[in-house]
């Protein structure tokens, strides 16, 4: 089987022949390849100094070091780089149109190219969780006005995502603390879930699959996420006390798995808790198929790129049906 292949039979809920990796986002490629996803001339403050040819020229370079860094990984799922500064993320702009034709001239039908599609509620920052929290109280149709207003955009944005080559949507927009969510589970079910709905319903039928990722405890709104019917939940944090075990038992044969290697432990803690964290997620999560392979967040910038090289190496050793 294709890495794609994989993906898709996991996404879909059968048994590939290997279990697929990914992540949601690459940020040791410098340390681990020398490459560099965030080039200066390209960032937003930058990219309009460069002519179309030398722009063209250069998104097709940096198409080479995207593709050259998840073959080498031996991703299913090739995400686009979507912080990058040069390019709004709520719109599909020329640039992001011509690095995913570029990725895809790369991987032909192999891989699948995925790209950040959510539009409903996070975690307010400090600034605006007040400010959210007396909307709801005061003016509730104000809240779900902007609801509105986030899904029908997203809705639009991820239709002319499908039409650039975008094959999964990454909904990453999270809703929990490693307390539980920040919602409660009836506020939850108000003022976000009928929205997810609604963008992965419509994603369904542009023919795109959809990874809903959310940090922290999501135990007292998983049956929420997956009525939402996502073909995928990430990242069942095990850093909040979610358990994969536990998630399978009560969810695997609706849902796609995918995690949760500690991605606290890439940074401290020995090479053995790493690597029994490793285990651990493929013991219990690839039993039956419908499981992607991933940490609980992702190989974030500053860790020692030998940690990470310890959870491919254990997914190597156990991939296999």
């Amino acid at each position: 089987m294709t890495p794609k292949e994989r993906a898709i039979a996991a996404l879909t809920l059968q048994v590939p022949d290997e279990v697929p990796t990914f992540e949601l986002e690459f940020q040791i490629e410098r340390e681990m390849f020398g490459k560099n996803f965030i080039p200066d001339d390209l960032r937003r403050e930058n990219i309009g100094k460069l002519s179309h040819k030398e722009k063209e020229r250069r998104l097709r370079e940096l198409a080479d070091d995207i593709v050259y860094v998840y073959e080498q990984l031996d991703y299913a799922i090739i995400p686009g780089p979507y912080q990058i500064g040069w390019v709004e993320d709520n719109v599909v702009s020329p640039e992001k149109r011509v690095l995913f034709r570029e990725i895809r001239k790369h991987v032909g039908n192999t891989r699948m190219i995925g790209f950040h599609g959510d539009g409903t509620f996070s975690i307010p920052d400090g600034n605006e969780m007040y400010a959210f929290a007396y909307a709801i109280a005061d003016d509730p149709e104000s809240v779900h006005a902007k609801a509105r207003k986030m899904m029908e955009d997203a809705i639009e944005r991820n239709k002319n995502l499908a039409e650039s080559g975008v094959e999964v949507l990454l909904l990453c927009s999270d809703y929990c603390y490693n307390s539980g969510p920040f919602l409660s589970p009836a506020m939850f079910e108000e003022f976000i879930q009928p929205y997810l709905a609604k963008i992965i319903e419509a994603a369904r039928r542009e023919g795109l699959y959809t990874i809903k990722h959310t940090d922290g405890n999501i135990m007292p709104i998983l049956n929420q996420l997956v009525d939402c019917r996502p073909h995928a939940l990430h990242s069942l944090d095990p850093m909040a006390g979610v358990d994969i075990r536990e998630v399978k038992r009560l969810v695997g044969d609706r849902v796609c798995l995918c995690g949760n290697v500690n991605c606290s432990l890439l940074q401290s803690g020995t090479e053995e808790d790493l690597a029994e964290s490793a285990r651990y997620a493929l013991t219990h999560g690839k039993p039956g198929g419908g499981y992607i392979y991933c940490t609980s967040n992702v190989p974030f910038k500053g860790i020692d790129p030998r940690r990470y090289q310890i959870v491919l190496d254990e997914w190597k050793k156990l991939r296999a049906y």
